[in-house]
């Protein structure tokens, strides 16, 4: 009995680690855009980097803070070295010296230093600086994020239109093989030209040719998609949404009115972020012709002997402690001073001029991406259009081709229209989803900025 058990208990671990291998994710898109955002590896690395700028901020904040240090020192010597004093102090003649060894051979001392800054102007403007770098790695994972999202919606939408392309395919090449095999009987019985078999046969090759290219393309789209998503690869994904219903609910030509709020502008604020440093530097250069004002106190005790008996109770320790201030103050540098501040002030030019172009090249790409959207959208109900007129018109062509009243030339071209308006079509649905997407990103729709705050709690 207890045997079967143990049996059965492998059988099941084996099982639930089988399974747990084989796990299959399904995603509609918006989940797909949450869980990208927390496990995309940019997104993970961008987190990582406002981290790193908390723990700056802190190193800089903790440089003015006292600092307590503490120094043990032994020494040893092997041979004590000799001073020689005039003779006549211990009796000896005049223009003598007699060779006399001070201390004893062993020493020891501790001593516990206590430093803090009073003053210093660079100190001042370095806590700026950190924050101005909290402020950037900020927007910078922001930037990631919506870069992120317009990824995902990217290759979700990628996923599914190859998927569209297949399914098409297929439908197509069972039409075509239907009519070639009808065509071939018609041949057979010399009731058809063998011209008519072969513009069949031409278009059916073409067909089978775009079907196995959109296979492989459907698993590089696959293999895209999951790493956007921060997943292996090879890991089978579920997406739940159609690619028609995506482009539908993304057919909102109301986000046209939105105005754009610069200031929220993620490339307009990282912009900002570098004339803030700059400008900053500027403060910083200036700030070293500032005097720097230090103040320490320290306390030690040393020991003296000719063996090592430091660690004896009875050994006799003596005590020091000094308490001090230090002034230094800048006085000439030879222009080094002037000359930094200077190119700290062109740096900071350049920095205002990159603002003002960053200003147009954002207006540039909102209207840009309104017109696109705008353009996906119109090309969308027309391609909704020709594609209604590219059926009929083939199915006129196949009962006409049927009768004997068309060319077998005249059905191939109608076929070849007919499948190129269907590819126009399903392009012209991810085109809508991927303008929409675009548009939202320049006016940060939705806000994805990270709360430095809340990362304190996790680091």
């Amino acid at each position: 009995m207890l045997k079967r058990l143990f049996i059965c208990s492998l059988a099941l671990f084996g099982y639930l680690g089988f399974a747990q291998q084989n796990t299959t994710r399904t995603f509609n898109l918006e989940e797909a855009i949450v869980f990208a955002i927390d496990s995309n590896y940019t997104a993970i690395n961008a987190r990582r980097d406002i981290a790193i700028a908390l723990k700056l901020k802190w190193e800089t904040t903790a440089t003015g803070l006292p600092q307590l240090d503490g120094n043990i020192n032994y020494n040893n010597n092997l041979k004590q070295p000799v001073t020689l004093i005039p003779g006549e102090i211990a009796g000896g003649a005049p223009g003598t010296f007699v060779p006399v060894t001070f201390g004893t051979e062993e020493n020891a001392s501790a001593v516990a230093t206590l430093n803090q800054l009073i003053f210093d102007g660079s100190y001042l403007v370095g806590l700026k600086a950190a924050k101005a770098f909290l402020d950037f790695s900020e927007n910078a994972a922001e930037k990631t994020n919506l870069e992120i999202r317009k990824g995902v919606i990217n290759a979700y939408g990628s996923v599914l239109v190859s998927e569209e392309f297949i399914a098409i395919f297929e439908k197509n090449k069972a039409n075509l093989d239907k009519n070639l095999y009808e065509t071939q009987k018609v041949y057979e019985n010399g009731l058809t030209e063998e011209e008519s078999v072969e513009q069949l046969e031409i278009t059916l090759l073409e067909i089978e040719t775009q079907l196995n290219n959109a296979r492989r393309i459907r698993t590089i789209a696959r293999q895209m998609f999951n790493i956007a998503l921060g997943i292996p690869v090879e890991e089978e994904v579920i997406l739940e949404d159609s690619l028609a219903n995506l482009a539908q609910d993304n057919l909102s030509l109301s986000l046209m009115d939105n105005s754009l709020n610069l200031e929220e502008n993620v490339d307009y604020k990282i912009a900002y972020n570098l004339t803030e440093q700059r400008s900053l530097e500027i403060q910083l250069e200036k700030s070293r012709a500032l005097p720097t004002l230090t103040a320490f106190v320290n306390y030690g005790t040393s020991g003296f002997s000719d063996s090592f008996t430091f660690l004896n109770s009875d050994q006799i320790w003596f005590q020091s402690s000094v308490l001090g201030l230090s002034l230094n103050v800048p006085i000439f540098s030879s222009g080094m001073r002037s000359a930094r501040t200077q190119q700290a002030k062109i740096a900071f030019e350049q920095a205002k001029t990159k603002l003002e172009e960053t200003k147009q090249n954002v207006q540039l790409e909102l209207n840009t991406a309104k017109s696109n959207y705008q353009f996906a959208v119109e090309n969308y109900e027309n391609s909704k259009k020709n594609i209604a007129l590219a059926e009929r018109i083939e199915n006129k062509n196949q009962v006409k081709f049927t009768e004997g009243l068309s060319t077998s030339f005249d059905l191939r071209q109608a076929q070849t229209q007919l499948y190129t308006a269907q590819q126009r079509y399903f392009q012209s649905l991810i085109d809508v989803i991927n303008a929409k997407a675009n548009l939202e990103t320049i006016l940060n729709i939705p806000d994805l900025r990270i709360d430095s705050e809340e990362m304190k709690k996790g680091y």
